[in-house]
């Protein structure tokens, strides 16, 4: 089964087709630079989720990378940022990007490791953010007085849970779930409600 995640780069429709499956655990998602005018701002945020239904197997987690076109165009290769995981208790994530993400296009890599090699990344990741905390912070960190990446992550899902409970249902086993249609036509209306007042999200709610 290839289809086992959904994207979601702000402004931009839900992803849940790979563009190209490297193997049975590893998938790589294209995100294809913007050819509308009115969508040429770069998106700084995305959101990638365990498909209803899909869980991990024991022992495995989802290490999340960004792929972006070499800085050195002769190697070939991408240039790849591990951005974090999701894993058993943590089926979803919103993750805040840098760097131009509308001209060159992006890409998302998720492969399906050991918890234990994607908990020695997650550790490396915090210890880069911890030491980066102790710098001054410069054009591209959160600008005084609005909200952090954690506000606008807890806003998003927040407005998509309210959206969403009143669509869940029980399975015969007593499990509750919610049908990715009802998601689908979540993000329809927050699209639209972000097309009309793209600050909505940035004002205390």
């Amino acid at each position: 089964m290839s289809q086992l995640f959904g994207l979601v780069p702000a402004g931009q429709p839900v992803i849940t087709v790979p563009t190209t499956i490297v193997s049975d655990t590893s998938f790589i998602y294209s995100i294809l630079p913007s050819t509308s005018p009115s969508s040429t701002k770069p998106f700084s945020h995305i959101v990638v989720f365990l498909l209803p239904g899909i869980t991990l197997p024991p022992g495995a987690a989802a290490a999340i990378h960004l792929l972006t076109p070499p800085t050195n165009p002769q190697s070939g290769d991408f240039d790849i940022a591990f951005l974090g995981a999701l894993g058993h208790g943590k089926s979803s994530a919103i993750f805040k990007l840098s760097g131009d993400t509308t001209s060159a296009g992006v890409a998302i890599g998720i492969a399906i490791e050991p918890e234990a090699e994607v908990a020695v990344k997650m550790e490396q990741l915090a210890a880069r953010t911890s030491s980066k905390a102790l710098v001054p912070v410069g054009g591209g960190g959160q600008s005084h007085g609005g909200p952090t990446t954690l506000q606008l992550a807890q806003r998003i899902i927040s407005n998509a849970f309210n959206f969403l409970s009143s669509y869940s249902g029980t399975t015969v086993g007593g499990e509750e779930v919610v049908p990715l249609k009802a998601f689908e036509q979540w993000w329809r209306k927050f699209e639209s409600k972000v097309k009309t007042d793209p600050t909505f999200l940035e004002r205390d709610v």
